[in-house]
């Protein structure tokens, strides 16, 4: 860290708040959530493609068969979960639906457990257990507002569990491509999924008020592009585990930011349910980290011999 010219908690800092401002852009919008998600994604590719083409754009042919059916399933999952998720935050609060979003460690256990045969703790089930137990307190007070916010916080589990498969498709391919070329070839299938997704369903491509134009450009700078880009930096000076553990700030970022900017109320059930999910996953993520420096010294050890 000493050799950092800016200090990396300031800049995981800076990623929290720019992927917290996404549920907002969403809100304060009025184009409909596949338009929202097809031009978020479509203008990330469109930035990306320069340095794509000009510095990445060879490594197209390490891809095998399996890499692009993985690829445009990663892709679809992904576009199907920008749409829930956008469509959630119709219904439920910014507050319940990021904060639900922040359950996808515990989906993605389950698909490594199942799909991967990754070994299960005691500690991880009873943390996993909690993280759920503070998701039904958050439902349980939306479903006491209405129906409708209940149905929100369905949405967002759900496009909880599509981010997961994203992640999980694209376990694999990541080992043998670079971040931005995985990233872009992902984000390009996922806005071709999208633009089909919004022509069946004869939404309008434009035109829009400006502000939506703006509040597109933004999704895909602000979230997507430095969000993310913010993260990956850090990883070269933080660990994937302290990384972790500061996303689950940005349902506080995105409550304050929703508190300020759209006056929106925060319910007692959000914050006891909210703190339960987070104190959930931060124990799981810290036995998860555990467990995999168990497994690595088994690893070692079993090599030495």
């Amino acid at each position: 860290m000493s050799d950092a010219k800016v200090n990396p908690y300031l800049i995981l800092a800076i990623g929290v708040i720019s992927v917290s401002t996404s549920a907002i852009l969403v809100k304060v919008s009025s184009a409909p959530s596949g338009i929202l998600a097809f031009y978020r994604l479509f203008f990330t590719v469109l930035l990306m493609s320069p340095v794509f083409f000009l510095k990445y754009v060879k490594e197209l042919k390490l891809i095998t068969v399996r890499d692009w059916m993985f690829s445009i399933l990663a892709g679809v999952f992904l576009a199907f979960h920008f749409i829930l998720w956008f469509e959630s935050l119709h219904y439920t609060s910014v507050a319940s639906s990021t904060v639900l979003v922040t359950l996808q460690p515990l989906f993605a256990f389950i698909g490594a457990y199942l799909f991967f045969q990754e070994k299960l703790t005691a500690k991880a089930l009873l943390s996993a257990v909690l993280a759920v137990a503070g998701s039904f307190i958050i439902s349980w007070g939306d479903f006491r507002i209405s129906g409708s916010a209940l149905w929100g916080d369905i949405l967002a589990l759900i496009a909880c569990a599509l981010i997961t498969g994203y992640l999980l498709f694209g376990q694999a391919i990541r080992k043998r491509l670079s971040l931005m070329t995985y990233t872009y070839l992902v984000y390009a299938i996922s806005s071709i999924v999208l633009l089909f997704y919004v022509l069946v369903r004869s939404e309008s491509l434009g035109p829009y008020p400006k502000e939506d134009w703006v509040y597109f450009l933004l999704l895909a700078i602000i979230p997507t592009l430095l969000g993310h880009s913010l993260f990956n930096w850090s990883l070269k000076w933080l660990s994937t585990s302290t990384i972790s553990m500061a996303i689950l700030f940005e349902p506080i970022g995105a409550s304050l930011l929703a508190y300020w900017l759209l006056a929106e109320k925060v319910q007692m059930t959000q914050v006891i349910g909210g703190m339960v999910i987070m104190t959930g996953v931060t124990l799981f993520l810290i036995e998860e980290r555990k467990l995999k420096k168990l497994t690595q010294a088994s690893e070692v050890k079993t090599n030495a011999l």
